[in-house]
């Protein structure tokens, strides 16, 4: 098992664009408290979370390699076994054929790797918040002032985020036994918790 600094380092040293960065770190979040949900080991499932699509950037216009790189980076470390490896495999396997998606772990991925980006687009839409403070003293940020009713909203409307999978996430029911507007609960209040490092 590598460490959350390890895979930061990866993560840092394999990707520049930043947007890139904070959807690993919220996929990261997110992982660690379906982990605690789930019975996983949280430490495991944020670092996958964090190296899931660290080598994006070099393998964007390769599809068949992406994920490929990640496991040479691990195997360097001496890792080449192991529930992360695997989950590794079978992140990208439609393209890599690696390995099948099974487990909790595998799964959490699964559905919560387009969500975050869901969310983020339904954040983005959102006004700024006011220049001046509220009269609890407190500012929300454009990712604070998201509810889950208003990412039920925009999951209606299928023209709004219309390159997200929705049959993806919504696999969240049936593999993980927790309902989309729990799950959608879960993810935001994560992020929501971590607004800061994603900027937003």
């Amino acid at each position: 098992m590598i460490t959350k600094d390890q895979a930061l380092t990866l993560l840092h040293a394999h990707t520049q664009n930043q947007n890139l960065r904070r959807h690993m770190y919220a996929v990261g979040a997110v992982m660690k408290t379906l982990a605690i949900k789930l019975g996983g080991d949280p430490d495991e499932w944020e670092v996958l979370g964090l190296l899931h699509d660290a080598d994006w950037e070099e393998t964007k216009d390769a599809p068949d390699q992406h994920t490929r790189k990640i496991l040479d980076w691990l195997k360097d470390l001496g890792m080449t076994d192991g529930p992360l490896v695997h989950a590794l495999m079978s992140h990208n396997t439609r393209h890599t054929h690696l390995a099948v998606l099974e487990g909790k772990m595998e799964w959490a991925l699964e559905t919560c790797d387009e969500l975050t980006g869901f969310i983020v687009a339904v954040a983005l839409v959102r006004p700024d918040p006011p220049s001046r403070e509220a009269s609890d003293g407190q500012v929300k940020t454009k990712l604070q002032q998201v509810t889950v009713a208003s990412v039920l909203k925009k999951w209606k409307n299928k023209e709004f985020a219309r390159a997200v999978d929705r049959f993806q996430i919504e696999q969240c029911e049936e593999k993980l036994g927790i309902p989309l507007a729990e799950f959608i609960a879960i993810t935001l209040n994560a992020m929501q918790e971590h607004h800061e490092e994603l900027d937003l």
